[in-house]
This record gives structure tokens, sequence and C-alpha cells, in this order.
């Protein structure tokens, strides 16, 4: 599935594209005649099938549709598909909003298939259980789990009518770092939503941390950290978040990674307000807020599409039941530098930084981020000091 992938990614991915694009040149089916290219921000987030049924549905997890991140970056890449190819599409989200329970997605899961759902994608890892229950109870259903991994029935079976995507958020956290330090800051924060249990948020964060570390070696630079991975179960906007980064700003701190969905907004008022900078997270969040230097992407949309253009070239086989972990070789991951506000790092250094972490490169990062959250591993040149 990595592969197959890998070249609508190089595509899609935004650091080659001015907008959200789908069209014949993808590799897309396009059965609309009058299909055009056209920005994600053009298509309605809801429309009005002529039979009321929706083949193509995508199920939030936790926070908002338009949450500016996660949630849309991957509906964008839903929408996008279905309306070049002339399917209908809905989106569903759980009841309880981010107090949603397993039953909640489920439910959101039983409401998408009985509205004539065929493909369903699925955001998010917290949406294990459900998505189980739901796959192994409608075979003929096709589901896609964004941030997820290969599921098996109660018999320990893979769940053929499951497509895996996740991503090496480590690698774009690195380049944020890096980044980051190469431009001067040299006291950074990091907030990551999901309570330390959200896997791609925490990799996000260990990647930052030694992308700092390296560009702290070579400027020569000591750089400090505060680290917070606790911020809680959902990535909602809060005044309680909003006050701690306020502080953060208040107390020296220049840049703060921001990595969770809804909560960005929270820093990006608290970095407005003391004249601080952010790097936003999964999208380019650039015109979300004047704060943000750069945002450490992943080719949300992008995958989303190219899995439905799998089951739609009837070329499942290539996907189900499998897991594809995209990362700078697929174009998957990385920095949209044309809208980063960079004056020291270059575009030929940035390219340079890239190339060395593709495979046979000299650079590898970690993504094991157990010992590092554990306060069992320090770095020489970044002092994270941990905050709950």
């Amino acid at each position: 599935m990595k592969r197959t992938l890998a070249v609508l990614l190089a595509v899609l991915m935004i650091f080659g594209c001015a907008a959200l694009t789908a069209c014949n040149k993808t590799g897309l089916v396009n059965d609309r005649d009058d299909a055009q290219i056209i920005s994600a921000d053009e298509i309605a987030d809801t429309m009005t099938s002529k039979d009321g049924k929706y083949e193509i549905a995508m199920v939030t997890n936790v926070g908002r549709l338009k949450d500016k991140s996660f949630n849309q970056g991957t509906w964008d890449g839903v929408k996008t598909f279905a309306y070049q190819n002339g399917k209908s599409y809905k989106y569903y989200q759980p009841r309880n909003g981010n107090k949603a329970s397993d039953d909640d997605r489920y439910n959101a899961f039983i409401e998408a298939i009985s509205g004539g759902a065929k493909i369903i994608v699925a955001t998010g890892y917290e949406q294990e259980k459900a998505l189980k229950r739901a796959a192994a109870e409608n075979p003929d259903t096709k589901f896609v789990f964004v941030d997820g991994y290969v599921l098996t029935d109660g018999n320990g079976k893979t769940l053929s009518n499951v497509a895996a995507v996740s991503f090496m958020e480590e690698q774009c956290g690195y380049l944020a770092g890096y980044a980051a330090v190469t431009e001067g800051n040299t006291k950074l924060g990091f907030v990551g939503g999901g309570a330390g249990n959200n896997p791609s948020v925490n990799r996000f964060g260990y990647g930052f941390v030694q992308g700092a570390n390296d560009a702290a070696e070579i400027t020569g630079a000591s750089v400090e950290m505060k680290y917070s991975y606790l911020y809680g179960d959902s990535f909602s906007a809060s005044p309680e978040l909003q006050k701690m980064v306020d502080g953060w700003y208040k107390s020296g701190t220049q840049c703060v990674f921001s990595c969770g969905g809804e909560m960005c907004d929270s820093v990006f008022e608290a970095a407005s307000d003391n004249n601080g900078k952010t790097i936003g997270v999964d999208v380019d969040q650039s015109s979300v807020s004047d704060t943000v230097i750069t945002s450490a992407m992943k080719g949300l949309s992008a995958a989303a599409q190219k899995v439905l253009t799998s089951f739609y070239a009837g070329k499942w086989v290539l996907v189900g039941g499998l897991m594809s972990n995209l990362g700078v070789d697929d174009n998957a991951v990385g920095l949209p530098f044309a809208t980063s506000k960079f004056k020291k790092l270059t575009g030929s250094e940035y390219a340079k930084l890239v190339n060395s972490m593709k495979s046979g490169g000299t650079l590898t990062v970690k993504n094991d981020f157990s010992a590092f959250l554990a306060g069992e591993e320090t770095f020489e040149n970044v002092a994270v000091s941990f905050v709950k």
C-alpha cells in the first residue's frame, strides 16, 4: 500500500501545489463532465443526494469537523474526491462531542452505513474499538483508518475491509524543531493533546525535541523547552490552556508548537497577546494565525483521496487489511516552505535536510518516545521541563 500511495502523495502534498486539488493528472477517476480544479474550501461540506443516500462517509473522532487541523485536513480530501468524481458524501460526528464513548462512535458508523455508505473514513486512533466492531459486523463496507493500524476480529483474523494509514510525524516534528532553533528561538514550548495516549502527538513532540537538539548543536545554542503532553483526552480550546501558555510567553518562551486540533486556537490567542510565535500542525495553518511561522504537516487529504481512488478503481486488494506508514520518502510529511516565515533557514538547506532523512540518507529520526516521556532520555543541547 505504501508504494501505491506514494505517487499521488507526491503530486497532492501542498509542498508542490498552490491548493488542495484533484484532477485527472493525479490519477483520480473523474466522471464529472463539469469537473475542474478547485480548492477544497470551494466545495460545500454538506450536499443533498438525489436518493437520500451518501456513499462516501467520514466519521470524526474528538473535536469539530472544522478544526483547521486533523479532521478538516482529512475531510478536505474526502469531499474533494467525492466532488471531482460525482459521488455523494456526508460526515458524521459521534454524539457527546469530546466526551464521545466507544458506543457513540460505533453508532455513528452504523448511522453512516444505514445512510448508504460504501466506504467510511475514520479519523483518529481512538476509533479502534468502535471501528473494529463495525467493520467485523459489516464486511461489505470498506473503512479507512487514518492515524490507525491493521485491525483484527475477535478471532485474530485481519479485517480485510479496513485500510490503515499512518504517518511518520516524528519526521515533520524534527523539521519544525530544527527550523525553530535555526531561526534563533532558544526558548521553546510544546503542547500536545490526548493526555499522553495519542501516539501521533507523541511522535510529533519527540521529533520536535530531536530537531531542536540537532540545530542547537550546529548553532551553538542552549535551548530550553517547556513540554506539556498531559493536556487532556480532548483536543479542545480552553481558558485553562490559554492561561498556561500565556504564562509561558510572559516568562520568556518565544515559540510554541501546538499539536492537537482546536486546542491550537488557545495557543494562537496566547501567542497573539504576547507577540509570540507558534508552529501549526497537520495542515498549513499559516492562514489561521499571523503567529504561525511554519506548520508540521502530513498528507491527510492526499492519503484519503488515494485510498478512495483504490476503492473505486477496483483495487482494494492493494490497501485492504494493510497499513502504510508514510514519511519523507513518500512526500507525505514536511513543512510548507512557501508560506513559512523563515529568515535564516534557506530552501536549499531545508531540501538538503529532508533528503538526508530519506532512505539511504545519513539522518534517522527516532520514533520510540517511551523513554523520553518517562524522563529517562535527555538531550545534550535541549533542557526539557515537563509541565503537567
